[in-house]
């Protein structure tokens, strides 16, 4: 069996299996390289409800714990951060003071196996507990790849299963993603890793890439909402848009990307009931560590510069209110009151 032979079958049974498989919520995460040795790294948020999102900002040296009993693992906050929270019961984006970016997104594939005898930490935490504890993505895999901890998944509060994968990137460029597929911790480490969005496996998103980079993006391009399509579309348009000398440009080029493979704002199918609209897009400076941030019904992109935070060690909590959906724009770390920090996810 030829090569060529074999990477079409690679193709044509990773599209079976998005065929066959449930629709999953959808997300979308790129990381975008600029020409001034910037990284920017974008993502979508996609989900069938409100997900009643604020931000925060958590200082270092915060004493933490995994949120789901007394065998929880417990740790201190090496690096502050700002986050956007999901349901106010998990870390669902961020960006800690080193630059490292952590994305979740939903994947309906996701099994965290039964690794007796290592501490808990809920599915909430994954991304706060990387943010928190590493300073790059290098740091991250090493640590990450002992598995330090067993992730507990219970059911989301809209009744959804907690079924997630998590991405990070740092400013240099490096990026990792990271799966827990048939109980095993799976790890894509590489630069090459720009793009994830959910369904089917990693394993299976990168043949059927390569299948639409042999088309090439000025002939075809898929056009849906599947999350195969949004992959295809983003890593084209991450090579082919200009590498901006610019800030402004760059962060511009990044919205664009993830615009691009958004889904609109009350999108639904018959067919697959969980297919989602976008709720809210963030941007990640990691050279400025600006945040920014952007609600699908509000007219305006606001943003924080991490270093109008006071993340030092002692320093409180803090929240930007976002229930409600208030119309914001422009710099708005002055609009952060302080807050105590929201519980994880737990059964």
């Amino acid at each position: 069996m030829t090569k060529k032979l074999v990477a079409v079958l690679a193709v044509l049974i990773a599209i079976l299996a998005i065929t066959v498989a449930p629709a999953a919520q959808a997300c979308t995460r790129a990381v975008y390289k600029a020409g001034d040795a910037r990284i920017v790294t974008g993502r979508t948020l996609d989900w069938t409800e409100d997900l009643y999102s604020d931000l925060w900002a958590f200082p270092k040296g915060m004493q933490r714990n995994g949120g789901v009993g007394p065998d929880s693992i417990n740790w201190v906050s090496k690096y502050g951060s700002i986050i956007t929270s999901g349901y106010d019961i998990g870390t669902a984006d961020g960006m800690n003071e080193e630059g490292l970016v952590a994305n979740v997104l939903y994947l309906a594939e996701a099994d965290y196996g039964d690794l007796d005898g290592k501490p808990a930490l809920s599915v909430g935490a994954w991304g706060q507990y990387a943010l928190d504890n590493y300073a790059n993505v290098a740091e991250a895999v090493e640590g990450l790849s002992t598995e330090p901890f067993r992730i507990i998944a219970p059911d989301l509060p809209n009744g959804s299963s907690a079924g997630l994968h998590l991405s990070l990137s740092d400013e240099t460029g490096d990026s990792a993603i990271f799966e827990y597929i048939d109980g095993k911790l799976v790890i894509h480490h590489g630069s090459e890793y720009d793009v994830m969005t959910n369904s089917p496996i990693y394993d299976d998103q990168i043949p059927l890439n390569a299948y639409w980079k042999d088309i090439g993006g000025l002939t075809f391009l898929p056009g849906t909402n599947r999350a195969s399509d949004r992959f295809a579309r983003a890593s084209y348009y991450l090579g082919a848009v200009p590498k901006f000398n610019d800030p402004r440009e760059a962060v511009a080029a990044v919205f664009s990307i993830v615009r691009n493979a958004s889904v609109p704002l009350g999108i639904t199918d018959e067919d697959q009931p969980n297919i989602a609209s976008t709720i809210w897009r963030t941007v990640s400076d990691q050279k400025s560590l600006t945040y920014y941030f952007e609600s699908t019904i509000s007219p305006n992109v606001f943003w924080v510069e991490m270093d109008k935070l006071n993340l030092q060690e002692g320093a409180e909590p803090m929240k930007l209110e976002l229930k409600g959906h208030p119309i914001l724009v422009g710099e708005v770390s002055a609009m952060f009151e302080p807050a105590d920090p929201f519980p994880w996810l737990a059964p």
